[in-house]
């Protein structure tokens, strides 16, 4: 009710809306807001991964949709694809091609991410408890042992993992052969993603 009430007694540009609010749900809001011809972008920030919400979001014209818990990385990418929204509307009548390919690359880009994902069988909450760990120690070279020891996941998990950030270039290997034994392959998060 409260935001409601904002909505009609304020100019709002960009509302970031929970699906599950007291009262009512994000969902029926934002229904609201359409049927009163509000132009307000949505980023749609929920728990509710299933089909049914992410549809009715996207028929009702959200902007973005984050399932949490996401990464600041993830939530940025919304905002920039809101910021760049608003700079081709603002720049007048005329846009470029390339303006409207990379605000709709912007979604894509999440779209083929999540597909890369679920087709290796990988669950989110797992890849956020690497990344966090990696992000602690993001200047340093980590064993997938001591990535196992410090996030509970066993080697194999770990290795699987490192597999697909490394074809989403989002974390570089090498090999250490000063183990005395077999090779040791490190692994070291780029710095450009993170």
């Amino acid at each position: 009710k409260d935001a409601w009430e904002f909505i009609k007694n304020t100019e709002v540009q960009l509302l970031i809306l929970d699906l599950y609010m007291p009262n009512i749900s994000g969902l029926e809001l934002l229904q609201i807001i359409r049927e009163a011809k509000y132009q307000i972008d949505v980023i749609m920030v929920t728990a509710a991964n299933d089909v049914e919400s992410l549809d009715t979001a996207l028929h009702l014209g959200i902007l973005d949709y984050l399932v949490k818990p996401f990464m600041y990385e993830r939530f940025s990418k919304a905002i920039d694809k809101y910021l760049l929204k608003n700079k081709m509307i603002k720049s007048g009548i005329h846009f470029k091609q390339e303006d409207v390919d990379e605000l709709i690359n912007l979604r894509q880009e999440a779209f083929v991410e999540k597909q890369m994902e679920l087709s290796k069988g990988l669950q989110d909450k797992t890849i956020y408890l690497i990344r966090g760990y990696m992000n602690e120690r993001k200047n340093e070279f980590l064993t997938s042992e001591e990535i196992s020891a410090h996030t509970g996941l066993s080697k194999v998990t770990v290795r699987r993992y490192m597999n697909y950030f490394i074809e989403s270039n989002e974390v570089i290997s090498e090999v250490d052969y000063r183990t005395g034994g077999r090779p040791s392959i490190k692994y070291k998060i780029q710095d450009k993603r993170f």
